[in-house]
């Protein structure tokens, strides 16, 4: 049953309660004294005596202490209610800054305009929430007109009683009390039923999704007891080196697109590898559009080159296919034959000077292994709130998903960044492919079906940035989840007819793609955001308490577990798991049914975080000098970085509202006023709290710095 609603309800807990008795201002104590229990109040009149005697006894208690009580309990009931009014009034004082400063998304942005989203596709699903919350709002002032006259019970399968209760009342008429019960009619026979079976489907998904993650959770667990990791062989020693290990010749590859904030430092890393000269080159792959980038960026090789390290600067005439043209590109290249690996780093991620002596030994004596990824971590995941509850969810993905898999099935996505492959499987695999928006897991999944494995080290950790706004980060999970739907409907077929057995089959279609792709954004907006509004308007059909709270709540908890810093943001991480699924739901229908938006490749905004506090590090604790390493570039780094920082402080800053969420909120709080009515709690406080969430990222605060 679920809990009722309110805070007026009476307290069964008894304690001491302390009064203070100030007689006189300079003298004061303090006095302790039962809390006044039922048979202060309560008289029986069925045993007279023993009433009396009760009547007497509540006589002598001292009505002055008791008084103490009662406004000890009020002045705490008013700190309350003070604490949740300043809350508000601060909230309605940045709502109002950012309604006034700010734009919407459907405002045209000169320096995104190339990347702008479908606008068509926006509209459906826009449209689609209005009509919804519009719905609601009419909905709700049935209910209100119902409930000031009385027409309420709060137990949803009481409304067909009532339905017959009002309908033999001869004093119920007008057009009002018609409507209403015509309106209850319709929704108890025609609306209830088709919502229960939707409401029933998405609770069975939840629960295998729920079911999925408690069996990840369990196999890193056992990981963790019989601390299992892949343990590279030993090879003889390098001639060249005179070190023991496993030197074969390595490619590096970098692309970036107008990445002005991040190439230095990319470039100074990977420069700095712990890797024979003669057995490494660097392709700096730069697809900038910008000639001032350009500019730089081959500026930057230069000087690294009269460091004597073997690099190379190369720029596409033709600029198709984003990333994935932009490596087949690289790969054409004559001199690629001569290499046995590439290593491929994003413009924003440093590696160690080991990362290659970590890595590429997995690949000897191992002819089976095609990748090795290595796991990522974040110089700002504590610059805000988004910061942080974005750690927690790729915390989980590194430490939980891609370990688990990686162990027990020799199988998951590559991440397109931080991994080394090995060049033959690339090539058995058909090269990158411009097909969708994610060329890293379509080469994995292809890898994969030609019997190639591959390993995760969750102890190998290449340093990256995380997106700091609302915006960017929207952009990138847009990408991220409408491409698996490209990949699943180009790839359906090949799966089917590859020569590998059923139970990877299964794993590839059921579980790789169909659940953790698919059914979890489709039922997490579904239910949280479809769903559970309108059982609060059609309470004949039921959502458990168990699925509003107690199972999310626990999955939450699961999620947290890889990062357990984080355990103070639990709450809103669960709230910003549900808000983000609108924009999932959005990547997962363009992506399945190819809509326009789905092609769209928007590259990532970098703030360059990750290079301040690596670079800064570096000059203070004045390193042994090490190979390629020119400390008069890094102090002409530092320099721009102060300038950088000058530049930051002077720019205004530029705040963003978004439609879909705002719309959302009024939606979920209109909700959350009809469940206050039905004294519904758990669904009241989730609606609300969950409103409240949309509503901030909707006026996007969920950016703000948080100390």
């Amino acid at each position: 049953m679920v809990p009722s609603f309110g805070w007026w309800a009476k307290e069964t807990h008894r304690g001491t309660p302390v009064v203070v008795k100030m007689e006189n201002p300079n003298n004061w104590s303090m006095v302790e004294l039962e809390a006044p229990s039922d048979d202060d109040f309560i008289f029986p009149s069925g045993d007279a005596p023993a009433a009396n005697h009760r009547r007497d006894k509540a006589r002598n208690k001292n009505a002055k202490q008791l008084t103490w009580v009662l406004l000890l309990k009020a002045h705490r009931a008013a700190g309350c209610l003070t604490s949740i009014a300043t809350a508000m009034l601060g909230l309605a004082a940045a709502i109002r800054r950012r309604v006034a400063a700010g734009k919407t998304d459907a405002d045209p942005d000169s320096d995104n305009r190339a990347a702008a989203e479908n606008l068509t596709v926006k509209s459906r699903i826009y449209s689609c929430i209005k009509v919804f919350l519009w719905l609601s709002v009419l909905l709700l002032g049935f209910e209100v007109a119902a409930y000031c006259k009385g027409w309420h019970f709060g137990a949803p399968n009481l409304q067909l009683q009532y339905l017959s209760v009002l309908a033999s009342q001869f004093d119920v008429k007008g057009a009002f009390g018609w409507l209403y019960s015509r309106w209850v009619l319709i929704r108890a026979e025609y609306l209830a039923p088709p919502l229960q079976f939707l409401t029933n489907v998405c609770i069975l998904l939840f629960l295998v999704q729920s079911l999925d993650r408690l069996f990840l959770c369990l196999g890193c667990f056992w990981i963790r007891l019989k601390k299992i990791k892949p343990v590279p062989k030993e090879g003889p020693a390098d001639p060249e080196s005179g070190e023991n290990g496993f030197f074969p010749m390595v490619l590096v590859q970098i692309p970036m697109c107008n990445e002005k904030e991040v190439y230095q430092q990319s470039i100074a890393a990977v420069c700095n590898i712990d890797w024979p000269k003669s057995k490494l080159l660097i392709q700096i792959l730069d697809d900038s559009d910008d000639p001032t980038a350009q500019l730089l960026i081959k500026d930057e090789v230069h000087k690294w080159q009269q460091e004597g390290a073997n690099i190379v600067y190369r720029h596409r005439v033709i600029r198709e296919g984003y990333k994935a043209g932009n490596l087949k590109s690289a790969m054409n290249c004559s001199y690629v034959k001569d290499y046995e690996f590439v290593a491929i780093f994003d413009a924003d991620f440093q590696p160690n000077p080991d990362f290659l002596k970590r890595t590429v030994p997995h690949f000897k004596d191992n002819e089976d292994l095609g990748l090795v990824q290595a796991r990522w971590s974040f110089v700002n995941k504590d610059e805000n709130l988004l910061t942080r509850l974005q750690n927690i969810n790729l915390a989980f993905h590194f430490e939980v998903e891609q370990q688990v898999n990686g162990i027990f099935l020799n199988f998951f996505g590559f991440n397109g960044t931080a991994g080394v492959w090995r060049i033959k499987t690339l090539e058995e695999s058909g090269g990158w492919l411009e097909r969708t928006t994610v060329e890293d897991m379509d080469i994995a999944v292809r890898a994969h079906l030609h019997g190639w494995k591959f390993v995760f080290l969750n102890d190998v950790e290449c340093q990256c940035e995380l997106p700091e706004s609302y915006e960017a980060y929207r952009k990138q999970q847009h990408r991220w989840h409408s491409g698996p739907m490209q990949l699943f409907r180009l790839c359906l077929p090949d799966i089917i007819r590859a020569k590998i057995s059923v139970g990877k089959k299964a794993n590839l279609i059921f579980l790789f793609f169909l659940l953790r792709k698919l059914i979890l954004p489709f039922y997490s907006f579904t239910l949280f955001c479809i769903i559970l509004p309108m059982t609060m308007f059609i309470p004949e059909a039921e959502l458990p308490a168990w699925v509003v709270c107690y199972v999310p709540a626990t999955m939450s908890f699961l999620n947290i577990l890889p990062a357990p810093k984080s355990f103070p943001f639990i709450v809103p991480y669960l709230l910003f798991e549900n808000t983000m699924s609108v924009t999932k739901f959005n990547a997962m229908i363009s992506g399945l049914f190819q809509l326009g938006s789905a092609y769209e490749w928007v590259v990532t905004k970098k703030s360059g975080r990750s290079s301040e506090g690596d670079l800064v590090s570096l000059l203070e604790k004045e390193p042994k000098p090490q190979r390629g390493l020119s400390e008069p570039d890094l102090g002409e780094m530092r320099e721009e970085i102060k300038q950088k920082e000058q530049n930051a402080s002077r720019k205004k800053k530029h705040n963003r509202m978004y439609t879909k969420e705002l719309t959302l909120a009024f939606l979920l709080l209109t909700a959350s006023a009809r469940s206050l009515l039905s004294a519904q709690g758990i669904h009241f406080y989730f609606l609300l709290f969950q409103g409240i969430s949309f509503l901030l990222v909707g006026l996007d605060l969920i950016g703000e710095q948080v100390e």
